[in-house]
């Protein structure tokens, strides 16, 4: 942990704005692009859920505006009260170009780093996570086989870190 007071300022202006975000919106959607390694894939989670007594939702391998709207329309369902499960399908009738599979995350430590950062938890105690694994109708699932042209576009859950 780094005690340079411009970096310390810095990380208290971001807590403030993201609590700030969560009290007005009940989440934030925290989105990180690619890495410069191959198998580090862009991905979003949310921030907030967890306040809610709900795993936060993990999306992996999509560009920052489908993740923010993909993610934040589950958010928005489990805000109003629902809770997922692991293994459950998302299809929304008015929403036919993706289908989505809730998958626990095994290392929620590893990629949720801002909400451990909110909930003040270690990563070795860290918030719980769902995998949001998507599918277009051009494509299936990654366990299907004929998944994204790219293998490491939506690692499974536990395969990669952020």
């Amino acid at each position: 942990m780094t005690h340079d007071p411009q970096t310390i300022a810095w990380l208290d202006q971001e807590d403030a704005h993201l609590a700030q975000v969560i009290r007005a919106h009940r989440w934030s959607v925290q989105y990180v692009g690619a890495g410069d390694e191959p198998d580090e894939p862009p991905f979003g989670y949310t921030v907030g859920l967890f306040g809610l007594g709900h795993p936060e939702l993990v999306l992996v391998g999509l560009g920052a505006k489908t993740t923010h709207s993909v993610v934040s329309r589950v958010a928005g369902v489990v805000a109003d009260g629902r809770n997922l499960v692991a293994g459950e399908l998302l299809v929304w009738p008015d929403w036919a170009d993706i289908r989505l599979v809730v998958e626990e995350l095994p290392n929620p430590g590893e990629v949720v780093l801002v909400a451990n950062r909110f909930y003040e938890r270690p990563a070795e105690y860290s918030v719980p996570a769902y995998q949001l694994t998507w599918a277009f109708p051009d494509h299936c699932f990654p366990w299907e086989g004929n998944g994204p042209d790219e293998p490491d576009v939506q690692p499974r859950p536990g395969t990669w870190r952020a």
